[in-house]
């Protein structure tokens, strides 16, 4: 795999796409981020990624730029080049819910960014944190970033949590999808799905923090009201809702002998039950007409 000697943008205000997709680079290339104009030279040199600035989208010579491109285009920012360099576009999309604002709000304003959400304008600064604000700031404030350093280090967090995030959950949904079942469950306040994921060797444990996402992906004709996973604190099961259907109320099963947990407002609860045939029959107790 190549790697950058260099990690430049533009001086000046900063903003959260190149911030952002500068933490990816450090985290990735370790190496130090210039915050000047580039020069030809600078886009030139294939050791040197040029972020932000210099009006080239070119991935094999490290330039990531979106400026350049017709005002009708669809809303990509530096950020987004970069992921794709990375090859997690395609699921940073799909499982960063933050990604398109953001992509909207650095490439058609506020203004258009709010309209598009169906929200006011004055919205968008309520959602503003002094941890955004702060990080922007300081890294606005500088010229130079280099490694040792608190900022590079906190930079360095930030994109190998992301990388690491999107690379774990995209392991998390393929073992899921190689493991689970979906139970067809017939019942007179009417049929349910329920998605379940076995206790097996093959499974890692934290394999159900996949696992909404995993639900929201299903096809239309195989949406599921609730989820089955292993307890992580025993060894029967989680019964959940997904997606807070209140077709499941699991207060209804609070008081069956092998439930030890039912959350008060119906959500979840777990069970000591490993027999599956006993985990149907408490889905179908929990199960309400809506």
């Amino acid at each position: 795999m190549r790697k950058f000697t260099g990690i430049l943008t533009h001086p000046g205000s900063a903003h959260k796409d190149e911030f952002l997709a500068c933490c990816l680079l450090v985290a990735v290339h370790e190496t130090p981020v210039f915050r000047r104009e580039p020069t030809q030279a600078d886009l030139d040199n294939p050791a040197m990624a040029v972020v932000d600035v210099g009006g080239e989208d070119d991935s094999v010579r490290g330039n990531f730029d979106h400026h350049q491109f017709p005002k009708d285009h669809p809303p990509v920012c530096s950020l987004s080049l970069v992921l794709m360099d990375l090859g997690l576009y395609e699921d940073a999309r799909l499982y960063c819910d933050w990604l398109e604002v953001a992509e909207w709000f650095d490439t058609r304003g506020p203004v258009e960014t709010a309209a598009w959400l169906g929200v006011e304008r004055e919205l968008l600064a309520k959602l503003n944190s002094t941890v955004d604000l702060t990080l922007l700031r300081r890294f606005a404030s500088m010229s130079e970033i280099r490694p040792g350093e608190p900022m590079w280090e906190v930079m360095r967090w930030v994109g190998g949590d992301l990388i690491g995030y999107l690379r774990s959950l995209r392991e998390k949904l393929n073992e899921i999808a190689r493991t689970s079942e979906i139970w067809e469950i017939t019942h007179e306040a009417g049929d349910f799905r329920v998605l379940f994921l076995p206790r097996a060797a093959n499974v890692s444990e934290d394999a159900s923090a996949g696992l909404a996402r995993y639900a929201a992906g299903l096809p239309e004709e195989k949406r599921v009201i609730a989820m089955v996973y292993p307890d992580r604190r025993g060894a029967g099961f989680a019964l959940s809702r997904y997606n807070d259907d209140l077709g499941m109320d699991f207060t209804r099963i609070s008081g069956e002998g092998d439930v030890h947990f039912a959350h008060a407002r119906g959500f979840v609860a777990k069970s000591s039950a490993t027999d599956l045939a006993r985990i149907r029959e408490l889905l179908e107790k929990s199960r309400v007409r809506r």
